[in-house]
């Protein structure tokens, strides 16, 4: 019996659907329906219908689904719209400290959108302990009821360390009938405002996302699908209906890290910038070292606990329409053909004795996006689209290639006829335009990411991203690729997502106990959100500077780990991606140890101290085996070992390249590479830490085992 996994990704216009062999990961099928906003049941009917349409006109039976998941713009919109709940703030304290947390946590109203707030009301119970002050909590709940609000947060000052009185609170409003949740639901982070305000967003979205989350739910388990429903996570990973119930706070972007995510499956990139063009905007997110970057999201300009995907979104795309003020082309977008109502030019047929005219898509928008009108009336938008297509800049066969380049020709003429200039110069004028924008965010990212000049490339995704991409690639001089299956990526990104679980803590200086407890709590919520056992990773970090130490899980739904297999690179050309990395001739790099699908590659670089005298540096790649460069340092020392001799070799690698100054011993960042698992180290601060953390994963490892512990700068 054959195994399929179907990824299903709601987005503002179209529902889409695929599914994918789980074996071979060749896509089976795919069907598209237009989002469902507007009936009874909203999106989930699109979602039900979707996945019964791809089951049933391509033969795939109930039992054959090992894994379903989708991704979804809701908690998104809702804040966008406005749609959110009013929210009750329960913050609790004692003792010296009670004014204060009284003050921090009544964080007001919310600004979410233009002219929208997330409304809150607030009150304050002063307590040690909230359970045997119960009467108290129930008429504190009841005075937030009854000044409106719908959702209950609770919240107190050191309730990341012990959650009970936060607790106790949640169960009590429940049992009340009213939705809560508690601020160490969503951050076990010290930083009350940050906490609460970010508590707040996740209550505010309970309401409406448990309606839709129970209602899909039950339409999958009613199609006979045994395997529960999973959710996009806005960090790329999935969870299951019950932790969206706890958290829907963590599907807000999910749409936009769905994209990514399906890009690091199919594409060997190692340091990239991934655009997903769609018709109205453009989403930017970066990837170094083969890994997706992430950061704290913000909320109405106000910094939150939600780790999600750092995405940039531009309204650029390709339906974006041409702005004409005083003669001249001055801006491309945000307004898009399908704002506006009327069809691409490229994309229509050709008009007879073409106008330009000057039209304003919304209500408040100045006349001064450029559309054209022929003489029987009909009216096509000028596009980004057709401004490519005509230049000959989409590639043939993409999904927005168009051969009938002369239609956009005569709309384009309307338009240089209007304002002095040609055909062609108008199109260049627009695509310059556009492509400025987009690079004003790409360089921007590029320098705030460090990213490798030799390994640069810009992966575009999406309808549109022949577009943007190939223009924009060609124009900066800079590698560039439309990745395979792009107008569907974000879908194939959900079906063939991993489970993915963060933890963070605040502490000082961790101990080996704090390692393996925060590891221990990263396996759980994982194993929780639905991930095997035997499926899951662990990686654990340490920030210095914020205390923060962190733990993330990703793991699988069943037994399969590995992404779509893009095949494996030979040692050559291994080899020739570490030189163009150090800018170094081939016959100057070694390869210096290899285990697992690792390959560490060697390289002196020569430089000049302080512009005078001449010195070497080693560079250090550590390479994949398909070609992905995880890894670029400059190294310092390195060891292949295995658990035998683990703590030995580490101890001797340390004596090695560890410096001394004023506070005593500073080791450098460790590494270390085996098997399937990559570990980065470099956050912990002594031995002892790291000792304890390799310990922890390589536990279940034969003795034998090849390790690489690799030390940088």
């Amino acid at each position: 019996m054959r195994q399929v996994r179907i990824g299903i990704d709601v987005g503002g216009t179209f529902t889409d659907a695929v599914a994918i062999d789980n074996d071979t990961y060749e896509i089976i099928a795919k069907e598209k329906i237009p989002t469902t906003h507007d009936s009874k049941e909203g999106v989930a009917e699109g979602i039900v219908r979707v996945l019964q349409d791809i089951m049933d006109n391509n033969g795939i039976q109930p039992r054959e689904v090992v894994f379903i998941a989708h991704g979804t713009t809701q908690a998104t919109n809702a804040l966008l719209e406005g749609d959110v709940a009013v929210t009750g703030i329960l913050s609790m304290g004692c003792g010296i400290e009670a004014g204060r947390i009284e003050k921090i946590s009544n964080i007001g109203n919310i600004p979410i959108a233009l002219g929208k707030e997330l409304k809150t009301v607030f009150t304050f119970l002063e307590t040690a302990d909230a359970r045997s002050d119960a009467t108290n909590v129930e008429a504190k709940i009841q005075e937030l009821k009854a000044a409106g609000a719908e959702v209950i947060v609770a919240t107190e000052a050191y309730g990341v360390d012990d959650p009970a009185n936060e607790d106790f609170v949640v169960n009590t409003a429940r049992n009340m009938g009213l939705y809560a949740t508690g601020g160490h639901d969503v951050s076990k982070l010290y930083g009350l405002k940050v906490r609460t305000r970010t508590a707040v967003v996740n209550g505010s979205l309970i309401p409406r996302m448990m309606e839709t989350a129970n209602m899909t739910e039950s339409c999958v388990k009613r199609a006979g699908i045994s395997n529960p429903l999973m959710i996009m996570r806005c960090d790329g990973g999935v969870m299951t209906v019950d932790e969206v119930r706890r958290r829907p706070i963590l599907t807000m972007l999910s749409g936009l890290a769905a994209g990514v995510a399906g890009v690091l499956m199919y594409e060997k990139l190692s340091d990239g910038i991934f655009l997903e063009a769609g018709g109205t905007s453009t989403d930017i997110s970066v990837v170094k070292d083969g890994r997706v970057m992430v950061r704290y999201g913000e909320i109405g300009g106000h910094k939150t606990y939600l780790s999600s995907l750092d995405v940039r979104t531009l309204g650029v795309a390709g339906g974006s329409m041409i702005r004409v003020e005083n003669g001249k082309i001055t801006d491309v977008g945000p307004r898009s053909a399908h704002i506006a109502g009327l069809p691409y030019e490229v994309f229509s047929q050709k008009l007879e004795d073409p106008k330009l005219e000057l039209i304003a898509p919304l209500q408040d928008d100045a006349l001064a996006f450029a559309v054209v009108c022929g003489k029987d009336g009909r009216k096509v938008s000028l596009t980004l689209a057709g401004a490519a297509n005509f230049l000959r800049s989409v590639p043939e066969g993409d999904y927005a290639y168009s051969r009938e380049i002369e239609n956009a020709r005569v709309a384009w003429q309307a338009l240089g006829d209007s304002i002095g200039i040609s055909a062609e110069e108008a199109a260049r004028q627009a695509m310059d335009i556009a492509s400025d924008k987009i690079w004003e965010i790409v360089s921007r990212l590029i320098a705030e990411y460090k990213l490798s000049p030799e390994l640069l490339c810009l992966a575009g995704g999406g309808g549109s991203a022949g577009v943007v991409v190939p223009y924009l690639g060609k124009r900066k001089n800079v590698q560039w690729k439309i990745v395979k299956n792009a107008p569907i990526i974000s879908t194939i990104g959900v079906a063939m997502a991993m489970v993915r679980e963060v933890v963070e803590r605040t502490v000082v200086n961790p101990t080996d106990s704090d390692m393996k407890s925060i590891r221990h709590e990263a396996l759980e919520q994982v194993m929780k959100s639905g991930a095997k056992e035997a499926t899951v990773e662990i990686a654990i970090e340490y920030d210095k500077k914020t205390n923060i130490l962190r733990a993330t899980a990703t793991g699988a739904t069943e037994l399969k780990k590995d992404g779509i297999a893009m095949g494996t690179v030979s040692d050559e050309e291994l080899k020739a991606i570490a030189a163009r990395s150090m800018r170094l001739p081939e016959e100057e790099v070694t390869e210096a140890a290899a285990a697992g699908k690792w390959r560490l590659f060697e390289g002196m670089a020569s430089s000049k101290f302080w512009g005078i005298f001449p010195s070497k540096k080693c560079l250090v790649r550590v390479i994949d085996r398909n070609g992905v460069v995880t890894l670029q340092r400059e190294g310092l020392g390195a060891v292949l070992t295995n658990k035998r001799k683990l703590k030995e070799d580490l101890d001797t690698l340390f004596e090695e390249t560890a410096a001394y100054g004023t506070i005593g011993e500073e080791l450098p960042p460790l590494y270390a590479y085996y098997g399937e698992k990559q570990l980065d180290l470099s956050g912990l601060a002594s031995r002892e830490q790291m000792m304890a953390v390799l310990e922890a994963e390589i536990d279940i490892f034969p003795e034998d085992e090849q390790i690489i512990l690799l030390a940088v700068r």
